[in-house]
C-alpha cells in the first residue's frame, strides 16, 4: 500500500476542517470541523500503523482513543452550544464574547456605567 494516498487524503481532510474553524461562525458547524480534523488524524494513525507492520497496533489503538475522546468533547460542546443557545438565542461564535461570568450584554467594559466610589471616600463620609 502506498503511504502518499492516505496522507493526501488526511492533510486535504485537515485542511477542510481547518477552514471550517476558522471561516465559520455557528458552533456546531465549528464542532463539525474539529471532528474533520481528528477524523484526518485516524486516518494517518491507521495509515502509518499498516504501513509500519506494528505488531501491537499501537496506532489503531490510539486512534480507538481518539474516537472515544472525540465523541466526549462533542457531547459536552453540543450541550454547552444548546446552553448558550438557549440563553442567547443564537449561537453565533463571534457573539460569545461577553459571556464571561459577571458581564450580561451591555456591561462589557466599554460602557459607560459609573465606576464605584473609592473606598476612601465612602468611610470618610460615614
Amino acid at each position: 500500500m502506498h503511504l502518499a494516498y492516505p496522507a493526501v487524503l488526511s492533510a486535504l481532510l485537515f485542511c477542510v476542517g481547518l477552514y471550517g474553524v476558522l471561516a465559520r461562525r455557528n458552533a456546531i458547524l465549528v464542532l463539525m470541523s474539529v471532528e474533520l480534523m481528528l477524523n484526518a488524524v485516524n486516518l494517518n494513525l491507521v495509515a502509518f500503523d499498516v504501513w509500519l507492520r506494528d505488531a501491537l497496533h499501537a496506532g489503531q489503538a490510539l486512534t480507538l482513543f481518539t474516537i472515544a475522546i472525540a465523541a466526549a468533547e462533542i457531547g459536552i460542546g453540543l450541550a454547552i452550544v444548546l446552553m448558550v443557545y438557549r440563553n442567547r438565542g443564537s449561537s453565533d461564535v463571534d457573539r460569545l464574547r461577553d459571556t464571561a461570568e459577571g458581564h450580561g450584554p451591555g456591561e462589557g467594559p466599554d460602557t459607560d456605567a459609573p465606576e464605584a466610589a473609592p473606598a476612601h471616600t465612602t468611610e470618610a463620609a460615614a
